[in-house]
């Protein structure tokens, strides 16, 4: 049984995860000029980044509870947060070429 300190933990890589994985992803659609380039640094990338802090977060700080198999804390820690991020990304900020930015020149 997962104790309620144990959910909160868990939920609390996902969401350091998710938001990470939505950073990367914003960082990648602006600075790369290619949609390729994009999605091959997303995919790549990022998945391994999810899986370094799901070993930090859940290893070194022993947040979430023990899920059994190393299958299921790949969905749950870094798949689900991976595409929870991409899509927030993608649909719900504007896309690069949208964002009017100030003019810094003098």
């Amino acid at each position: 049984m997962v104790s309620t300190v144990g959910l909160i933990g868990l939920l609390v890589i996902i969401g350091v995860n998710a938001l990470v994985a939505a950073l990367m992803t914003r960082f990648f659609r602006v600075r790369l000029s290619t949609t390729w380039g994009t999605v091959l640094y997303s995919l790549i990338l990022i998945p391994i980044v999810l899986v370094v802090l799901t070993l930090i977060l859940s290893g070194v700080a022993r947040l979430g509870p023990n899920l059994g198999s190393t299958g299921a804390v790949m969905a749950v820690a870094v798949a689900l947060p991976f595409a929870l991020g991409v899509a927030f990304d993608f649909f719900w900020m504007p896309a690069p070429d949208e964002v009017e930015l100030p003019d810094t020149a003098r």
